[in-house]
């Protein structure tokens, strides 16, 4: 039989009556004739209950005892779905990622998936199992300890089994009806995608959007499996939600697809550092040790063998940042005078496939900018995107700005 794959989130199976509706949505797929894999996440609010627990007793933690203890949310989960389908007299049981196994490297809190070989779960489908219910966000390592992907990693979980398992489809059910122009809570005019291309969603997820984990989109785009977004509190269509799928599927698109933002975001600063050869490696590289995720980079034109060096990164990040740069020049790696975090700044961003071919996007997200009176601190660019930063209190206005300029509430 076809393999479907449907992993729902947190809010999806928050009660027992939510696990009971998703149980009916599963059973409708299995009656279209779909041999099912469901990746679940922990029940809402209990993995942050779970950390919270582990902090207060270790703020020092053991990775490899948080990995077993935030872990067991889903774990929970997963076996309730599936008692609740047994109920239903569907043929379901609950798989751990260690029973699958889903393997993965060492890195607790942070694994990358290795493997999902799928001989143990296909030859149950075999013997008359129809649906297996995974608890999604975890594996096992090397060591057979238990390991998890990070947050948001039962995306991830769920498009690795479409990829294993040469699934269909992977139906990503969240408490959102599909992907949007914009965040609907900032505009209004905000339009629901029938379809967007992998690259726009990868671009999309990583400056800012909330609706799938950046790591499940690159997984997808790889492996060009079929992802589909859709509310579990709708009731399902063939043409509910957004699929995401290669460029090749989209008849038509608008030149500009989305605006992101990204709120919490900081712009530093090295005032007056020596311009020379491997400048930029001796900067780049402490921060990067200290995991300090860096973005937009600019460094302005030399003047007497001296320039400035700015970058953004994560606010919650700049003490890190400090710290490494601060060391890096006590060691002699780097010298600059002084070091500024600007932490009121935020990122907008303009993404679409069509500005491959065609020219004026960025005169015109300037020209937006300039007119509602929006100073742009720093730009960045790629093939499909355009992204500036500026002062936070002007980031919904930007966004809303940004969104009529391009006409995004009109489709292509």
């Amino acid at each position: 039989m076809p393999v479907l794959v449907m992993k729902f989130g947190g809010t999806s199976v928050a009660n027992i009556d939510r696990i009971r509706r998703v149980a009916k949505r599963v059973g409708v797929e299995v009656a279209k004739g779909y041999d099912v894999i469901v990746i679940v996440s922990a029940m809402s609010g209990k993995t942050n209950e779970l950390v919270g627990w582990v902090r207060d007793i270790s703020p020092l933690y053991d990775a490899r005892e948080y990995d077993a203890v935030v872990s067991s949310g889903e774990n929970v989960t997963a076996g309730l779905m599936a008692l609740t389908l047994q109920e239903m007299d569907i043929p379901a049981r609950s798989w751990q990622g260690w029973q699958v196994p889903l393997r993965t490297n060492s890195s607790h809190s942070a694994a990358r998936i290795d493997e999902i070989p799928p001989d143990n779960i296909t030859a149950k489908f075999g013997e008359g199992m129809r649906v297996a219910v995974v608890a999604g966000f975890q594996g096992i390592s090397p060591e057979g300890r238990i390991t998890t992907l990070g947050r948001g990693g039962s995306d991830t979980t769920a498009v690795a089994f479409a990829a294993a398992f040469g699934a269909e489809r992977c139906d990503i059910y969240t408490d959102v009806d599909g992907v949007y122009t914009t965040d609907p809570r900032i505009s209004a005019k905000a339009r629901k995608l029938d379809r967007i291309a992998f690259e726009e969603m990868l671009e999309l997820a990583s400056l800012g959007a909330k609706v799938l984990q950046t790591r499940s989109v690159e997984l997808a785009m790889r492996y060009n499996v079929k992802l589909r977004v859709l509310s579990s509190f709708e009731e399902p269509s063939d043409e509910a939600g957004t699929l995401v799928c290669s460029e090749e599927e989209i008849m038509e698109s608008n030149v500009v697809n989305g605006i992101a933002y990204s709120r919490d975001e900081a712009k530093m600063t090295l005032i007056s550092v020596a311009d020379r050869p491997g400048i930029a490696a001796a900067i780049f590289g402490p921060l990067s040790e200290a995991g300090v995720n860096v973005d937009m980079i600019v460094q302005n034109i030399s003047e007497d063998g001296r320039t400035d060096m700015t970058f953004s990164c994560p606010t919650e990040q700049v003490a890190r940042a400090e710290k490494a740069l601060t060391a890096a020049r006590e060691v002699g790696e780097v010298n600059f005078r002084d070091l500024v975090a600007d932490t009121e700044v935020a990122k907008v961003s303009a993404v679409g496939i069509g500005m491959r071919s065609q020219s004026g996007v960025a005169a015109r997200m300037f020209k937006t900018l300039s007119d509602e009176g929006v100073n742009i601190k720093v730009i960045a660019t790629s093939e499909i995107k355009i992204s500036v930063l500026i002062d936070r209190k002007y980031m919904e206005l930007a966004v809303q700005a940004l969104h009529d300029a391009f006409e995004l509430d009109k489709s292509a």
